[in-house]
């Protein structure tokens, strides 16, 4: 007895090869379609494997396997190959509980009455299979048997097939919209949370419109965004931008304050301790001159303290730092110890959308030595890739808060939305 297992891209290949391999003897014991990994297993070819076995190894003729010119096996042809035998065993034991129940219904007849007389038209006996599909039965589970076989035989082709169709659209669909998350900047792991959500929807997918809203909602619901900073009932909410030079923290201190201030009708209070950049605190004196709002410096841990001591009546405080680089551990310690106050103060990162992931990492992990609370991201008008902003958030689990765009005070900010980032990644911004 030789056994063997054999691979083909087709039903029809591997079974040349079974043929090719072991002569037309060979018995079929399983046959089965795979698909390799991939993302999600969009990206790979399914193949096929049939392991078959033969009494006696036969001389091998590999002359017999030719790929057929010119013709590609259908989608319905290697579902109708792979799925011949278990068919073939079904109808087989139908076929075999149809015989059954016919010896039980003549043994019934011979106990109950006597001989019939010659049938006439209509009235005949099954005595057969090929006459149980002839005529009709008398007896209703026999009746039940031949409808399951006549659909089994009919109707089951037509049913796979669009079954099949179905899952290739579907299939096409998910493909397309992974290539456009991945054009989006989305690294594979983040492609395969989001897809594996829409997936395990109960629904069935009716187009890529359809899927690209699914999408949209897998996004909504898996990107976490923590809204426009909240005031407390009582108290003072004390809030930090930090982040690498250059990223605009400045600005986006003054659009916090103009949007408080005349949107929310709060008392605020600006605090900067960045005393390092050549026209930091001038900038910021002239955005609280036009706010009327007061502005503290400090360039100590104790100067700090005592701003902060000094406005615990306004209901915002808003400090703005001075920008650090990633790779400069020290002066990221030093901030640190700067805002390490007996003021809970929630810290947000500061990063440029415009910033190449891999630097993006960086500088969360570096910044990290600080009590980071927030991720906000800023000048997405000059940024034309946003899978990052997911990226990130997925990676690091820390929330958004706001997104920034341009020089405008306080238009070109928003607080962050899963909506928001679900445009920005599917084009619809």
């Amino acid at each position: 007895m030789q056994t063997r297992t054999f691979q083909a891209a087709n039903m029809a290949e591997a079974m040349q090869l079974v043929k090719a391999e072991l002569g037309p003897d060979a018995m079929i014991i399983s046959s089965r379609k795979e698909r390799r990994k991939g993302i999600l297993g969009f990206f790979t070819k399914p193949v096929f494997r049939i392991t078959a076995t033969v009494g006696t190894a036969p001389q091998r003729n590999l002359s017999h396997y030719r790929e057929a010119a010119g013709r590609d096996e259908t989608t319905r042809d290697e579902f109708r190959n792979s799925m011949l035998e278990p068919l073939a065993r079904e109808l087989k034991e139908l076929r075999e509980r149809v015989d059954s129940l016919q010896v039980k219904e003549s043994a019934a007849r011979q106990e109950v009455v006597p001989p019939p007389a010659p049938a006439r038209t209509g009235q005949a006996a099954v005595t057969s299979v090929g006459d149980f599909f002839q005529r009709e039965p008398a007896n209703a589970e026999l009746r039940e048997l031949k409808k399951l076989l006549l659909e089994s035989v009919q109707g089951e082709g037509d049913l796979h097939s669009a079954a099949s169709d179905r899952v290739k659209k579907e299939a096409e669909s998910l493909a397309n919209v992974s290539a456009t998350l991945h054009d989006a900047g989305l690294v594979e792991v983040s492609i395969h949370a989001l897809l594996e959500k829409v997936k395990n929807s109960e629904q069935q997918i009716n187009g890529e419109t359809d899927l690209k809203e699914r999408l949209k909602e897998a996004l909504e619901s898996t990107v976490r965004c923590s809204g426009p900073i909240r005031l407390k009932k009582s108290g003072t909410k004390i809030v930090a931008l930090v982040g690498p030079t250059g990223v605009g923290k400045t600005t986006t201190i003054a659009k916090l304050a103009a949007l408080y201030t005349v949107g929310r009708k709060a008392k605020i209070a600006l605090v900067t301790i960045d005393t390092f950049r050549v026209g930091a605190v001038e900038q910021l004196k002239t955005y609280s001159r036009i706010m009327g709002v007061p502005l503290e410096v400090a360039s100590t841990p104790k100067e700090l303290e005592k701003a902060l001591a000094a406005h615990t009546d306004k209901d915002l405080v808003l400090i703005d730092t001075v920008g650090r680089s990633p790779k400069d551990k020290e002066t990221i310690e030093g901030l640190r110890s700067m805002l390490d106050s007996s003021f809970t103060i929630e810290t947000h990162l500061c990063v440029a959308a415009t910033t190449r992931e891999r630097e993006l990492r960086g500088i969360v992990e570096s910044f990290k030595a600080l009590p980071i609370s927030r991720l906000l991201f800023t000048k997405l008008d000059e940024s034309s890739s946003f899978g990052s902003i997911v990226n990130l958030q997925i990676e690091n689990k820390l929330p958004l808060s706001y997104f920034t765009r341009g020089q405008r005070v306080p238009e070109d900010i928003e607080p962050a939305s899963g909506k928001k980032v679900a445009d920005l990644i599917l084009g619809e911004e």
